[in-house]
């Protein structure tokens, strides 16, 4: 192949030079906006929660505590409350959420009657807001005229009617609850393409060996769409670890921190409880952090792995 001619040459330069400068231009945006509202964020709380921070603005005092804050987050009997609720709630809702998901997701592929109208109406939670979602079923759950306990007067089980969200033994169940009520929706259309892509002469193949519907979602669909599933188990434990807008519109925590978690404690310690330190506060987020961090490269590493095996 001849060399290339120095016109030639330039051009070839001056374009890939082009390209990469429109790539840049386009990507300044979200490179801005990523390393203000996170990267920055994520690095200042990482710092401050080595010191005891007085006050913000120019006139903070910085004190240098080491690892005491760390300490005193793994001492707070109200954290390890917030922590206690978090973790029962990241690990309960994949295993509500999925499930379901994916009896809907079978339901709609099996053909049934107005199934696009099915599907949009258990996706339309997803595309409420989480606070539009708190302020309604704070209303559905009232004690005194929500539609739940209203419905259980008439049938005759008024007994059962109870303050949802304002009974410790109640409120963290209602919420998880809610949040079923959203994702099951997001997680259904999810799993109803993965089970789409399960070629059909497998499920042939299975009927024609005697299996039934159960058999055939236990021994060919799941393990097919396994990967799939894990997915969306990680991103649901993740979701979950960090709830804090359903949270804070209906029980702001309460009642007795039942429904604390470990982001509504670290919002009030850093900006209601007018103690104007953040150092505390820095810390339980970097410490929450570094567990998220570690349960997703746990699962990325060995979960995940096992697919590719």
């Amino acid at each position: 192949m001849p060399p290339l001619d120095a016109p030639s040459t330039r051009l070839f330069r001056n374009s890939y030079f082009t390209q990469r400068l429109f790539a840049w231009v386009f990507l300044a945006p979200a490179v801005f906006f990523y390393l203000t509202f996170v990267i920055y964020p994520l690095v200042t709380s990482l710092v401050y929660s080595f010191f005891n921070v007085q006050a913000m603005g120019p006139n903070a005092r910085f004190t240098y505590v080491g690892l005491d804050n760390f300490r005193a987050v793994l001492e707070d009997d109200v954290f390890r409350m917030a922590a206690k609720n978090t973790l029962v709630w990241a690990c309960s809702s994949p295993f509500l959420e999925i499930p379901l998901g994916l009896i809907l997701a079978m339901a709609l592929r099996a053909g049934t009657r107005a199934s696009r109208i099915y599907r949009m109406l258990w996706f339309v939670p997803v595309l409420i807001p989480q606070i539009v979602v708190g302020i309604i079923w704070a209303w559905l759950l009232n004690f005194d005229w929500g539609i739940i306990n209203n419905l259980l007067r008439v049938v005759g089980l008024g007994a059962l009617a109870r303050p949802w969200l304002g009974d410790p033994a109640t409120a963290l169940p209602s919420l998880i609850g809610v949040t079923t009520w959203v994702w099951t929706g997001f997680n259904m259309v999810i799993l109803l393409t993965a089970v789409s892509s399960v070629p059909e002469e497998l499920i042939d193949a299975a009927k024609i060996d005697g299996a039934g519907w159960l058999r055939t979602l236990f021994c060919v669909i799941i393990p097919y769409i396994r990967p799939v599933i894990v997915n969306l188990m990680i991103l649901c434990f993740i979701g979950k670890m960090k709830v804090y807008d359903l949270v804070w519109v209906t029980t702001y925590g309460g009642p007795l921190w039942s429904t604390e978690t470990v982001a509504t404690y670290t919002v009030k310690r850093a900006f209601f409880w007018n103690s104007f330190e953040k150092g505390y506060p820095s810390a339980m987020a970097t410490l929450w952090f570094t567990i998220i961090l570690i349960v997703s490269l746990f699962a990325n590493l060995f979960l995940l792995k096992r697919r590719d095996d």
